[in-house]
């Protein structure tokens, strides 16, 4: 064997190489371990389309991709036994920094399939970003090829030698620096390898010189479960597959397969887990890949922003991963891909929705903050998706919002009433019952934004919602009292002394309430809104307390035996009782502060006393 040594300095195109070598340097370094990893998988993978395609009779059934870690030495090496290289080859693609092999062999074959070739050709560099040298070892597939060996200190100068490899392959060795020493952890490689590398298309093998066996089982699944035909898979694989990559054993809800061809290559499964409702604690994952080779999570320029409320992998072959993300942002492709994976959902829920409703009904309470997201993300998803939005009423059934509107046009055609709290609104909700009107459950902080972005998509059919406590339905009014309402509301005035709140007087069909509390829908929307977006200032939110208007029922039991003591002009204790009956109200708006709750209790002491008081004088 010859020992010819050449000795050079490496040709770089800066046009090209210093793009990427730049975005290298502000990302993740541990990076590097996924592109030689990658680029190992590749040339198996290239050999596998050479053998397909009668390029060359090695037939080789074991391809596999090693990574070995010797502390001792500091030493990290990547070998293959696929395409492999010579002299020429190396002194393209290795030295001629411009060029990328996988460009080349994708052009060469351009009539093929050649889905295989990945995006990752200048990746081989990003090793110097953690060594002080690299070497690589290397044999050809073709005949009478001769083993190679290259080696580069991390400047622009090289040697090139034979070398005594006598498989097919290459072995990437990398001397690790002082300053990447963290990177001689084994447990570190693994994680980097599990992160990077879990689905990628080789076996993967990794081993350390902790110990003297070789590991025999591969660290990935070359064959995962998006791959797969939908029907050759059951609610068991999901489940196992959910719970293999999120590590959470809470079994989902459902699940959506993506599985696209054209115009682009898209795979993937999306699923849903049982979401809570509070949005902003709400932590989903949507792991990207290219050709099984993990890129990244949430990347929300290629994966529509509600989406990363669930858990899923989307793998995008075509995806141009190596330029930035102002890139991604405009590019028509990605943007064709995300309305695409949106509609798939859309679709999904629909057919649930259509094809089970029963399913479909129990889901919603889980699957309703991501539908309600995504509606007001996106006008494109509420439109396929707004006939399957449900609503639930006072009375427990779910509705859509046709349903609903029909089941209640003859008593408020296309006003909603909505409940935002049980509790606090239990008064306004037995109102509506003893009346045998209907309103709708939208309890959760999202709700408040959600129903203006329907009243907007809505509005031409004028549809229009109100929280129960915002007003006084005509059908809730009595048309006959005997009450003189301008003395009651004088009464009231004097003895609260609330120039903000308003006071009026109403005869309502119930008689069990003595007064509530009416907050104008849009202030009190605004003032929510406010809270919302951490008390930000809302022009006309420091007007809200303008918008209160405290109605006494006319026809109140309570109202009627105040009335003779307004006659009687008894101002102690009509001052008393008329605190006490505004206090009521207010509490059913959860209103009153740290004092108003301590005068209520106080003065519901006195009414005791007194009431004792006359009832031992009588």
């Amino acid at each position: 064997m010859s020992n010819t040594k050449e000795q050079g300095t490496l040709s770089i195109n800066s046009e090209n190489i210093f793009p990427v070598i730049k975005k290298w340097l502000y990302s993740d370094s541990d990076i590097f371990i996924r592109e030689l990893v990658s680029n190992a998988c590749d040339a198996i993978a290239k050999l596998k389309k050479l053998i397909f395609l009668g390029e060359t009779n090695k037939i080789d059934n074991d391809f596999k991709v090693d990574v070995f870690l010797n502390t001792k030495e500091k030493l990290i090496t990547f070998t293959d036994n696929g395409i492999g290289m010579t002299a020429d080859e190396i002194k393209k693609y290795i030295n001629q920094i411009a060029f990328s092999g996988a460009t080349e062999f994708l052009d060469k074959f351009k009539d093929s399939e050649n889905d295989i070739i990945g995006h990752f050709g200048l990746g081989f560099y990003s090793a110097f970003m953690v060594s002080d040298k690299v070497v690589i070892d290397t044999l050809s597939y073709k005949e009478d090829a001769k083993a190679m060996t290259w080696s580069c200190n991390g400047g622009t100068e090289f040697e090139l030698s034979e070398s005594t490899k006598s498989t097919r392959g290459t072995v990437i060795t990398l001397h690790i620096s002082e300053e990447a020493k963290d990177f001689l952890e084994p447990y570190r490689i693994k994680n980097i390898l599990k992160k990077y590398c879990e689905f990628m298309p080789i076996n993967i093998y990794f081993n350390d010189d902790s110990t003297d066996s070789k590991n025999a089982e591969p660290i990935n699944d070359s064959n995962p479960l998006w791959l797969k035909e939908p029907k050759d898979c059951t609610k068991e694989d999901y489940n196992k597959f959910y719970t293999k990559v999120f590590n959470d054993f809470n079994e989902p809800l459902f699940f959506i397969h993506l599985n696209m061809d054209y115009p682009f290559k898209l795979k993937g499964i999306l699923y849903f887990p049982k979401l809570n409702h509070e949005l902003e604690s709400i932590e989903g994952q949507v792991k990207l890949y290219n050709n099984q080779v993990y890129v990244a999570d949430n990347i929300k320029e290629v994966i529509p922003e509600f989406l990363l409320l669930l858990k899923g992998v989307l793998d995008c072959p075509d995806l141009p991963l190596n330029v930035s993300r102002s890139f991604l942002q405009n590019d028509g492709y990605v943007n064709k891909m995300s309305k695409y994976i949106s509609k798939k959902v859309a679709d999904k829920l629909n057919s649930i929705f259509k094809n089970n409703r029963k399913e479909y009904n129990n889901y919603w309470e889980s699957i309703s903050i991501f539908i309600k997201y995504g509606a007001m993300k996106e006008k494109d998803f509420y439109d396929r998706i707004k006939k399957s939005i449900l609503f639930k009423s006072i009375y427990g059934e779910l509705h859509t919002l046709d349903e609903f509107l029909e089941l209640t046009k003859e008593k408020t055609e296309t006003k909603i009433y909505y409940v935002s709290d049980e509790r606090q609104q239990a008064q306004y909700i037995k109102l509506f019952k003893d009346n045998e009107l209907d309103a709708v459950l939208l309890p959760h902080k999202i709700d408040n934004t959600f129903i203006s972005h329907i009243e907007f998509y809505e509005s031409d059919k004028k549809l229009q919602f109100a929280r129960i406590d915002s007003e006084v339905s005509n059908l809730l009014k009595s048309d006959d009292t005997d009450i003189d309402s301008q003395k009651l509301i004088k009464a009231f005035e004097e003895a609260l002394d609330l120039p903000n709140i308003k006071i009026k007087s109403e005869s309502m069909k119930s008689t069990d309430i003595s007064a509530i509390i009416l907050i104008d829908e849009q202030s009190r929307r605004m003032e929510e809104m406010s809270k919302l977006w951490n008390n930000m200032h809302i022009p006309g939110m420091d007007k809200s307390s303008d918008n209160k208007t405290l109605i006494i029922n006319a026809k109140s039991d309570l109202v009627h035996s105040l009335m003779p003591h307004i006659q009687e002009d008894n101002k102690d204790m009509i001052k008393l009782v008329c605190k006490h009956i505004y206090d009521l109200a207010m509490l059913s708006q959860n209103r009153l502060d740290t004092d108003g709750m301590n005068s209520f209790i106080l003065r519901n002491n006195l009414l005791l006393q007194k009431i004792i008081e006359q009832s031992a004088s009588s």
